[in-house]
């Protein structure tokens, strides 16, 4: 690639939860890759492309603009900024740029509180030049503005989910929202896991179909780090339900040398070695399952932690009555809401000599102040061993709100985009948005 992580990663300057801190400790990811999850950097990205690709060309650009709002008020504008890297480098190459995104779930057509039109504000703020807001993602209109566009212009589509056939990939729909551009970049990993029009559908009438910087480095950085992480490599999974979690962890299990459990899952772990776990969450359907993991763990020679103490409560509220117990004596009546300080000094230990890092879940109920030191105290690890050099990434959902609410985003190594996608990725399954772009050109 004429582009390599680095590059990638420098480019993404404007977002300070998405800067890399550090060089990957992990191997650039081979062409010929042909494993499990082979739909990374092997996918050409518009940093292949050249001048003359691009110069004047009318390029369709999926992007994940579905940020918070407040009314008209946007609250946190990171997708946005995210996506400015790629946008730039269109600009600066003299391609027309037709961004497009979904924002929200409209129920049956259009509806002004799910409008684009502040991200095309903030867009234009973030560019210093006008980002008009097209009336429409398809028809006659859209059309006019395409063919009217000078080199540079950037224009926002309005929400393609003002369609019901977006998601439903429909085939016309699709020829309609493809037929204004003479190529596609997607930039939108966090629907990447998505068979959408806007994701899947037009790259079978956009050629060539590539990659934006973001989604080849979230590729590069969730792909690489299973696949070619540096050694000794650990991945923390938390979150409430086994069953949600389930096909990550055996995925990341044969990938790591140590796994650690935490958030509710781990009271199915727990009864699953016989223990008792008072009121907490449990799934009994999945006891046998973590017994199989664990065995599996321990015929693998893997490290495999659970907490050795918890804090239980007596309610699950903000202000309920609390203790810290060891796992193996949770009182009836109690239930377990996050690691105790006798697990989180463990944990620090066993991630202390890691070279890499994959964090998806929280240790406990971290939204209330009582049930949340587990979790931070994770965020404050994950800082020390980035800050020696060990590549740390967090991948996607609550684990990513809990590093931003800490206010060290920018101390790790990547944050992922994606909440759905990154578990899809690091469970080995296919992106149809990924599969669908075009392959690199492997060298002879």
């Amino acid at each position: 690639m004429k582009f390599s992580l680095l590059t990638i990663a420098s480019l993404v300057v404007s977002a300070s939860a998405f800067t890399s801190v550090n060089k990957p400790a992990f191997a650039p990811i081979a062409r010929h890759t042909s494993t499990p999850l082979a739909l990374d950097a092997a996918k050409l990205s518009v940093g292949d492309l050249s001048d003359a690709d691009l110069k004047g060309k009318k390029v369709l650009l999926r992007c994940d603009l579905n940020v918070p709002l407040d009314g008209k008020t946007i609250t946190d504008d990171t997708r946005i900024r995210s996506s400015m890297p790629t946008i730039e480098y269109l600009v600066s190459k003299g391609a027309k740029v037709f961004a497009c995104s979904h924002l929200g779930r409209p129920k049956d057509g259009p509806e002004d509180k799910f409008s684009l039109a502040p991200c095309a504000a903030r867009m234009s703020e973030l560019l210093g030049k006008e980002v008009k807001l097209a009336p429409d993602c398809i028809g006659d209109a859209v059309a006019d503005i395409a063919g009217s566009a000078a080199d540079g212009d950037v224009v926002l589509l309005e929400n393609t989910r003002f369609y019901k056939e977006e998601t439903k990939n429909e085939a016309e729909f699709v020829k309609k929202f493809a037929a204004p551009y003479d190529m596609f970049v997607n930039d939108a990993f966090g629907t990447a896991h998505r068979a959408h029009a806007s994701t899947e559908g037009v790259t079978k009438y956009l050629s060539p179909s590539v990659s934006g910087f973001l989604l080849a480095k979230e590729l590069e950085y969730l792909d690489g780090a299973v696949n070619n992480g540096e050694k000794p490599m650990a991945a923390i999974v938390g979150g409430s339900k086994v069953s949600s979690k389930i096909t990550v962890l055996e995925t990341l299990l044969d990938k790591c040398d140590k796994v650690v459990v935490g958030g509710g899952m781990v009271f199915t772990f727990l009864k699953a070695k016989g223990l008792s776990v008072g009121t907490s969450l449990v799934e009994d359907d999945f006891v046998d399952t973590a017994k199989a993991v664990m065995a599996k763990a321990e015929a693998s020679g893997k490290e495999f932690i659970l907490p050795t103490d918890v804090v239980v409560a007596d309610a699950f509220a903000p202000d309920a009555n609390t203790q810290v117990v060891p796992a193996t004596a949770i009182p009836d009546g109690w239930m377990g809401l996050d690691n105790g300080p006798e697990a989180t000094k463990e944990i620090a230990a066993a991630l202390s000599d890691c070279k890499t890092v994959i964090w998806n879940g929280p240790m406990g109920v971290f939204e209330f102040d009582a049930f949340a030191k587990g979790t931070f105290a994770i965020v404050d690890t994950l800082e020390e061993i980035t800050a020696k050099g060990a590549c740390t990434i967090i991948g996607g959902g609550d684990s990513v709100a809990a590093v931003e609410k800490s206010g060290k985003a920018d101390k790790m190594s990547h944050i992922s985009t994606g909440g759905g996608a990154s578990l899809e990725l690091l469970e080995g399954k296919i992106l149809p948005g990924v599969a669908a772009l075009a392959d690199a050109k492997v060298a002879a």
